[in-house]
């Protein structure tokens, strides 16, 4: 039997990983795939480099300011590293940061010590992960969405999922009850309707102004044409893909709990796998009401960070929690809300429209959490999304699953700068550029006294 000195010595690194530390974190910033995002390195003395990735849609200045309370630190180290620094995360994009660098120390840990991610959280319970396919529903017809579902099918996807709610409906007068002028801008991007005059920040600030009044608040109602026309779309819908293939439900808009009521026991004969976000995920007990007023499944959690946020849920009588790695706090935390969940009788999928570097990050969670169900693909349609990363077998996606590969880390070897490059951010003239400004940055950081 080999001592620990011996099976070390077999361990692939210039130097012991108890010597490994953190010398440089860089950036590449991309967009299309399918969003915008911020896709990260981490460097090292030994010449190893971990792999992560900021939430679609954030900013990366999230992660930028943990660079200097992580240079010289061992990767190695993860939850006492990622303890420092999880204070400096938020709900929603504000996770991105602490889960981009919790995502890259445990890809690091593994190449350090040669063993993949799923080892280090306890090993399988499945050799590969679930896919559902999200795909949305942008054209007024049920039928047609139907039809690219289908599609869907026909490479191997076993779940799948589709939106139904106001973007469904607005395009037909006397389906929505709403106060004067607040519709048109739920309904059409209101980016496209403000006078020219007004600068780009004002714009996009009026943007996040109409999608930041939460459900409740909005006034907005379907009527019953309205429902009636979305029961139909559900309808068209199951008519191509048929009922055995379970359909989820997501982006009914900002409607108040009532209308959430409303529709989900008009679609229940149509068997959807969950009904997503129906509500803002703070008000439990406005889900409490909804889970015990419907058969339908219902699901949230996409936008929760850290186990703790998760936990009034788990008790409201959801049958879905769906964690993003990105923004939940990275791959231990998502592991252990996973069990958490299973401790309640509730199932774990888990959201990701990001890169391959998400993607793989989250398979690593799924095979090694007992309760999941299924992983989101939202990158079907995106031709080059396979090839961001290099050194997986294939596709990372293939007939509807992944396969986690049997190799450090996360199982990536490196990126392809040549496909980035092709896909930069609007103002981004390269990848993996200095980020030396944020080596000093400091402050007292201890939140008690």
């Amino acid at each position: 039997m080999r001592t620990a000195e011996q099976a070390l010595d077999t361990v692939n690194t210039h130097s012991k990983p108890s010597d490994l530390r953190i010398t440089d974190i860089r950036f590449a910033d991309i967009e299309g795939a399918p969003f915008t995002s911020s896709l990260m390195k981490i460097y090292t003395n030994q010449g190893l480099v971990g792999l992560g990735e900021v939430r679609d849609g954030a900013s990366k200045t999230f992660a930028l300011m943990l660079k200097s309370r992580l240079l010289g630190e061992n990767p190695c180290d993860v939850d006492r590293l990622f303890r420092r620094i999880k204070q400096f995360g938020g709900h929603g994009r504000q996770g991105g940061g602490v889960s981009a660098v919790e995502i890259a120390l445990w890809d690091l840990a593994g190449k350090a010590y040669g063993v993949p991610v799923y080892q280090m959280l306890g090993g399988k319970f499945r050799d590969k992960v679930r896919l559902y396919s999200d795909t949305d529903a942008s054209v007024p017809s049920g039928t047609e969405t139907g039809r690219r579902l289908k599609e869907r099918m026909e490479l191997g996807f076993t779940f799948l999922k589709m939106d139904l709610g106001l973007g469904q409906v607005t395009h037909e007068k006397g389906t929505v009850n709403a106060p004067a002028g607040v519709l048109e801008h739920f309904a059409r991007h209101p980016l496209r309707h403000h006078p020219a005059a007004l600068d780009e920040r004002r714009r996009a600030n009026a943007i996040y102004d109409t999608h930041n009044v939460m459900h409740p608040f909005t006034g907005l109602h379907f009527t019953e044409k309205g429902l009636d026309l979305l029961e139909q779309y559900l309808a068209e819908v199951r008519a191509v893909i048929g009922d055995e293939i379970p359909l989820a439900i997501d982006h009914l808009g900002h409607i108040s709990l009532h209308d959430g009521i409303k529709l989900a026991r008009r679609i229940e004969k149509y068997n959807p796998a969950w009904l997503e976000d129906v509500l803002p995920w703070q008000y439990t007990a406005q889900y409490e009401e909804l889970c015990r007023a419907t058969a339908v499944p219902i699901c949230t959690g996409e936008d929760i960070y850290l186990k703790e946020g998760f936990m009034p849920l788990l008790k409201s009588g959801i049958a879905v929690i769906h964690p993003d790695l990105l923004t939940s706090g990275g791959i231990l935390e998502t592991k252990k809300i996973g069990d958490a969940a299973q401790d309640h009788g509730v199932a774990m999928a888990i959201h990701m429209a990001e890169s391959p570097i998400a993607a793989m990050a989250a398979a690593h969670v799924a095979v090694a959490t007992e309760n999941f169900l299924a992983l989101e693909q939202h990158a079907v349609d995106v031709d080059w999304w396979d090839d961001i990363a290099v050194g997986l077998p294939g596709p990372v996606a293939r007939s509807g699953f992944i396969e986690v590969p049997d190799k450090p880390g996360l199982g990536i070897d490196d990126l392809n700068d040549e496909v980035l490059r092709a896909h930069l951010q609007r103002g981004v003239t390269d990848i993996w550029e200095p980020t030396d400004s944020w080596n000093d940055e400091y402050s007292w950081d201890r939140t008690w006294s």
